[in-house]
């Protein structure tokens, strides 16, 4: 079973997500009915149940170019619920799906943290989620009660996070839906003197902004920090970053964000991991590190 804060309140949910094995760089995973086969560089060991992988849908593959094998037995899009919130699923030419469940204990704390500082401060929390994608980050802070604002570059990732939003009963609460290149949205938000008490942010490897600009992650996201870093409130809750940039690694965004926030708060950092039942090998993918502000332990 699994936990998630709704308006102050904590409520028990089964997941309609599960790694299901991996092994031979593929990744085996259940969404909801359907079960997908896609490739996952991190499983360099063998697969632990091969049987189980004929239960699959559809299978993903890179090899000769991007396809999917059997996705006509896809439907156009279906609904899942992870961490009792409700997401729109759908193939994408990329393999990917609108979700990344590996961010599921990022998605927990952060509701659970909204919801702590509604309870101290009394007042919501003020909450940047930055490379939104299609809003788990948002809809954890708005379902805890937070005020939110969802910036992505992707009109289309951006309508596609607020069809989420209107899944889960949330289409009425203060979130700002912004189609931005990141690095100006947050210069003008100094300009306009807008404060936050959590930042949140998912960088790419590479990507491009809403009018063409380019983002390369080793070369762009230091001075992203170092803007960051400006946009505080007067009682911070913290930052948290994540991303699947082989490169960066927890130590390596350990040592960003120290350099980012300094000694005015604790560093937690870590591999993000898919997880199934105790019999299923976790597969790493990606890393994590939070800083958390004195002022809010």
């Amino acid at each position: 079973m699994r936990w998630f804060w709704h308006e102050g309140r904590i409520a028990q949910h089964d997941s309609d997500y599960q790694l299901l094995d991996s092994g031979g760089f593929q990744k085996l995973e259940r969404f909801g009915d359907i079960v997908l086969a896609r490739p996952c560089a991190q499983a360099v060991w063998q697969a632990s149940q091969p049987g189980v992988w004929r239960a699959a849908t559809a299978t993903f593959s890179r090899e000769n170019g991007n396809r999917w094998e059997g996705r006509e037995r896809l439907p156009a899009t279906w609904i899942i619920a992870v961490e009792g919130v409700k997401f729109q699923l759908s193939s994408t030419d990329f393999g990917h799906l609108g979700i990344f469940p590996e961010q599921r204990d990022q998605w927990r704390r952060i509701a659970e943290d909204c919801a702590a500082f509604h309870k101290r401060h009394g007042r919501p929390a003020r909450v940047l989620n930055l490379f939104a994608y299609s809003g788990g980050s948002t809809l954890a802070a708005a379902c805890a009660g937070a005020e939110v604002c969802h910036v992505d570059a992707s009109k289309g990732m951006v309508e596609w996070a607020r069809k989420n939003a209107a899944l889960n009963g949330l289409q009425e609460k203060p979130v700002r839906w912004i189609v931005d290149d990141v690095t100006k949205f947050l210069e003008r938000e100094l300009r306009r003197g807008q404060r936050y008490d959590l930042l949140i942010l998912d960088p790419p490897s590479y990507g491009r902004g809403a009018k063409g600009e380019v983002f390369k992650i080793e070369h762009h996201l230091p001075n992203l920090l170092s803007l960051l870093a400006k946009l505080f409130s007067t009682e911070p809750l913290g930052v948290l970053i994540s991303c699947h940039t082989p490169e960066l690694t927890p130590i390596s965004l350990h040592h960003l964000m120290q350099q980012a926030f300094g000694e005015n708060g604790t560093l937690e950092h870590g591999e993000m991991l898919l997880r199934g039942d105790a019999d299923v090998l976790p597969v790493p993918s990606g890393s994590f590190c939070r800083w958390t502000s004195k002022t809010a332990a």
